[in-house]
């Protein structure tokens, strides 16, 4: 996988610490098929979700079985010490959107040019709702198809997974205080497009 990879092997086998020493990191609940199996049952619905709400209905079978693939080919590399499961999964399939980021620029560009519909939720609703793929006020996608790829990644994480910064920047190999950044100029140029109000404040 090219560009900011999940974690590189040795980011996440050569840490676990804890005050005053190291120590062992616990099980890896993705050894077994039982563990694997499991994960995928209580994850695969909201992956699903996420990457559809980027990519559209159309692609996101096909994503999400190529996250799940790459999970299993690379759970040896899964450092329960370091993120949980569905952070990891998050970043695995975040990394996979950004192959397609033409495709969800396209995507996003082609609300943007819908006629705004009367009954779409307003800005007093959840984040999640107001930038989903049914749900997407044309002027908000219009504004997140201009944003920089990572810049959006970092956002969508924040606003469509709940994942706390921590988790986003081991998700996708990154440094905390790049977290920060990447979702203020997001938000930052959020604001400028839109005007003035509370744009995917959550985080």
């Amino acid at each position: 996988m090219t560009g900011e990879t999940i974690a590189a092997p040795s980011a996440w086998t050569a840490r676990a610490h804890v005050h005053g020493g190291t120590r062992s990191s616990p099980p890896n609940v993705l050894d077994d098929a039982d563990g694997f199996a499991a994960a995928f049952d209580a994850h695969f619905g909201e992956i699903h979700a996420y990457v559809a709400q980027r990519l559209g209905p159309d692609h996101a079978e096909d994503v999400v079985a190529e996250t799940f693939l790459t999970a299993f080919r690379k759970r040896a590399q899964y450092d329960p010490a370091r993120a949980n499961v569905r952070a990891w999964l998050y970043g695995i399939a975040t990394n996979l959107i950004g192959k397609h980021r033409r495709l969800e620029a396209r995507t996003l560009r082609a609300l943007g040019r819908c006629a705004p519909d009367p009954e779409s939720p307003g800005h007093e609703d959840s984040v999640a709702r107001r930038v989903s793929a049914q749900s997407l006020r044309p002027e908000l996608a219009a504004a997140l198809a201009g944003l920089d790829r990572r810049d959006r990644d970092v956002l969508l994480l924040v606003a469509l997974a709940g994942l706390s910064h921590d988790e986003i920047a081991t998700a996708l190999g990154i440094p905390y205080g790049t977290v920060g950044s990447r979702l203020s100029r997001a938000r930052k140029k959020l604001r400028a497009l839109l005007g003035e109000i509370e744009v995917l404040a959550r985080g």
